[in-house]
């Protein structure tokens, strides 16, 4: 279809006019934001303030506490709109006015005869001088104040991202101080509550009491806020001694253990200690502290978490996760290779900690005694909510990645109140945290499109994020003598030289995995693709050592436990290989039926979780 010039010409000054007027409106939204922004702090709404005013009087009211948390949530959502409004309407403002150039140049070059020119010269609309002035002047007027404002309530929008602004601070008379933060949108993650901050804005006020609400810091002196009970941390011996989160003592795949099976035969029942049928089916892995080894399940109307003796596979008892306030009451949606039960449990010795697929988290003592029980929101996720639990000294860390927005959080370990929240400026992601020590301090690491981020486990500050992922990511960092490893599938197996400013060392797109993590360890990363090819690189270089190719499928990801590597295929088989610059088969295993979970050590023993079975094997 082709057009006459006349009609050309009718489009460019149709265009120009409709570019004028949206340049003029989207001028005047931007303006009116700067003047509404001057005349309503967020900080300060009346609704928040009377919660804070009824806090004080209350300070151990859980109902207060959430309708804070949702507030404040609500003050984060609107900052994040206002942002995303300022930086839309700038980009669109810039492009009304280059259409209105453009259209008036086109009309200007298209008029090629002497009566043409005539008639829009004659044109008062399109009068050369005129239509400069009009654009110049009004044009540029408009667009330089709306600009200006846009810019000036990004700078007032930026100051509520900083520590410092409190909404109520009253240390002389009340024993609450409530501190609420927003984010900034363009920063990968900025920390929600920090009670460190409270140290310098309420005189007296212990840190170490404090506790947050959502993104909302509450620290209360001498309520019942705070659990008085002193909870034992476990050392670093006994959390490798056990086998006590996702992929071993620190969630990096290194089991930490000398002597332990590399094959057995269940037909023939060889190496095989026992056999326990779990109820509910679940794709977690199974965790070990002492004689007892967890694992939970789930269906659409019942959620658990069992315990079994690990000498003798009998099960001790049963906890139904029901009954928790906030739960979904409506059926959860997830593909069936993730299942309502995919994240594993964690445990500190002093008591287990679940979650489901539907937000519901449980904490148990070591008996099945339920201590506390809470629902963090319903996770927004197509494939089901399968990031792992991970524990550092009291907080208990969720990695909670999901369409509706992305947050890690620590709940307090002995009543499960939130002690911080860091909202996080990624996609949604299936992978979990794991927690390394770099030997000045420890970090927790979080894998995500499109970041590999560090956090400060105890606080939730952030320390660093360098971007090197994308796609749906499942897998988990790996980490190895001061670098880390991050890949997925559709993107690239990444080296990062952590420190202050993060470094890629070397990347490669060869093999990658989809929900399988990378293990790394002694110079070495080993990595296991969803199609069943497992490949072994030099951690320092990034040169490929060697790839085995099995027949099935891997989801499971390898650990590292006495010599070699141990990993699970989706069909149940159970390879065994040195860690070494040369493929070396120790044995290949079948459980009997499917499994994508992952081995569980401890001396002397494996766990091996099938779609249906658990099961132990001995040396």
């Amino acid at each position: 279809m082709s057009f006459t010039k006349e009609e050309k010409l009718g489009i460019a000054k149709g265009l120009a006019w409709v570019a004028a007027v949206f340049a003029i409106i989207v001028s005047v939204i931007m303006i009116f934001n700067y003047i509404q922004l001057l005349r309503v702090d967020p900080l300060e709404t009346p609704a928040l303030q009377t919660l804070v005013d009824q806090l004080k009087n209350d300070p151990s009211n859980e109902a207060i506490k959430e309708d804070i948390r949702a507030l404040d949530l609500m003050i984060r959502k609107a900052y994040f709109t206002s942002q995303w409004q300022l930086r839309t309407g700038g980009i669109m403002l810039v492009l009304s006015v280059v259409v209105i150039v453009v259209a008036l140049r086109f009309i200007r070059t298209s008029a090629n005869n002497p009566e043409e020119l005539e008639k829009i010269e004659k044109n008062p609309s399109l009068d050369k001088e005129k239509a400069r002035k009009w654009v110049v002047y009004a044009g540029a007027g408009f667009f330089v104040l709306a600009l200006l404002s846009g810019l000036l309530s990004s700078n007032a929008l930026k100051k509520y991202g900083q520590p410092g602004n409190v909404v109520a601070a009253d240390s002389a008379n009340s024993n609450v101080v409530v501190a609420t933060f927003a984010s900034d949108a363009n920063t990968t993650g900025e920390v929600i509550a920090d009670s460190s901050s409270l140290v310098n804005t309420a005189p007296g006020v212990d840190a170490s009491q404090a506790t947050e609400v959502g993104a909302t810091t509450v620290a209360t002196v001498g309520s019942s806020t705070v659990s008085n009970t002193a909870v034992a941390t476990p050392t670093t011996a006994d959390l490798r001694r056990n086998f006590p989160y996702f992929r071993g003592p620190e969630g990096s795949g290194v089991a930490y253990k000398n002597s332990v099976p590399t094959s057995f035969n269940v037909g023939s029942g060889q190496k095989v200690v026992w056999k326990a049928a779990i109820p509910l089916r679940g794709f977690n892995s199974p965790i070990v502290w002492g004689n007892k080894v967890f694992l939970t399940g789930a269906n659409e109307t019942d959620r658990a978490v069992y315990c079994y003796d690990a000498s003798t596979g009998k099960l001790l008892w049963e906890a139904k996760a029901t009954g928790i306030q906030g739960s979904p009451t409506t059926a959860i949606q997830v593909t069936e290779d993730t299942g309502l039960a995919a994240p594993t449990a964690a445990t500190n010795g002093n008591a287990v900690f679940a979650i489901f697929a539907n937000g519901d988290v449980i904490a148990l003592d070591m008996e099945g005694k339920r201590l506390w029980a809470k629902n963090i929101g319903r996770p927004d996720n197509y494939y089901g909510h399968s990031s792992s639990l991970i524990l550092y000294k009291n907080n208990l860390i969720i990695q909670y990645d999901t369409n509706r927005g992305s947050k890690v959080m620590a709940l307090s370990v002995t009543d499960g109140t939130t002690r911080w929240e860091t909202v996080r400026n990624v996609k949604i992601a299936w992978s979990s945290p794991i927690i390394v020590n770099t030997g000045s301090r420890d970090e927790l690491l979080l894998t995500a499109d499109p970041y590999l981020i560090s956090y400060n486990p105890e606080t939730g500050k952030e320390y660093w994020y360098i971007e090197c992922l994308s796609g749906e990511v499942g897998p988990s960092a790996g980490y190895d003598n001061g670098i880390v490893y991050t890949a997925n599938e559709y993107a690239s197996l990444s080296a990062i030289k952590i420190g202050t400013t993060p470094e890629i060392l070397w990347q490669q797109t060869e093999y990658l995995p989809e929900a399988s993590s990378p293990l790394a360890h002694n110079g070495l990363v080993i990595v296991a693709t969803s199609y069943g090819v497992v490949a072994c690189y030099d951690g320092q270089t990034g040169d490929k050592y060697w790839e085995m190719e099995t027949d099935d499928s891997i989801y499971g990801s390898p650990v590292f436990a006495g010599d070699n590597v141990y990993l699970m295929t989706n069909q149940g088989k159970l390879y065994v290989f040195k860690l070494a610059k040369q493929y070396q088969q120790v044995a290949v295993s079948d459980l009997g039926e499917n499994s994508i979970c992952t081995p569980t050590f401890i001396e002397g023993k494996m766990f091996l979780r099938g779609y249906d079975n658990l099961f132990c094997i001995g040396i």
